[in-house]
C-alpha cells in the first residue's frame, strides 16, 4: 500500500476520497524532488550532513549546553493550542 505524503485535504469530500484511496492502495505518493535539479538536491543534502557535525565540533561544551537549555525552555513555554 502506498501512503501519500503531504497534507490531507481540508474539504470533507476530498478527504473521504483520499481515505478511500489510501485504504485501497490507489493513492499515489508525490515525488518531493519533482521539478528540482538533482545535482543541487544532492549538494544541499551533503552540506546538511556535514554542517551539523562541523558546527558541533566548532562549539564548546558550555555553548552546546546553553543552546540545548534555550531550546528546551522555548519548547516548554509554548502554549497548547
Amino acid at each position: 500500500m502506498t501512503i501519500a505524503k503531504g497534507k490531507r485535504p481540508r474539504d470533507s469530500n476530498q478527504l473521504a476520497k483520499y481515505i478511500v484511496d489510501l485504504s485501497t492502495g490507489n493513492a499515489v505518493a508525490p515525488d518531493p524532488d519533482e521539478g528540482k535539479d538533482k545535482s543541487k538536491v544532492a549538494a544541499g543534502r551533503l552540506g546538511g550532513l556535514i554542517g551539523g557535525k562541523a558546527r558541533a565540533d566548532k562549539l564548546g561544551q558550555k555553548r552546546i549546553k546553553q543552546i540545548a537549555k534555550q531550546g528546551a525552555t522555548a519548547r516548554w513555554q509554548k502554549r497548547p493550542d
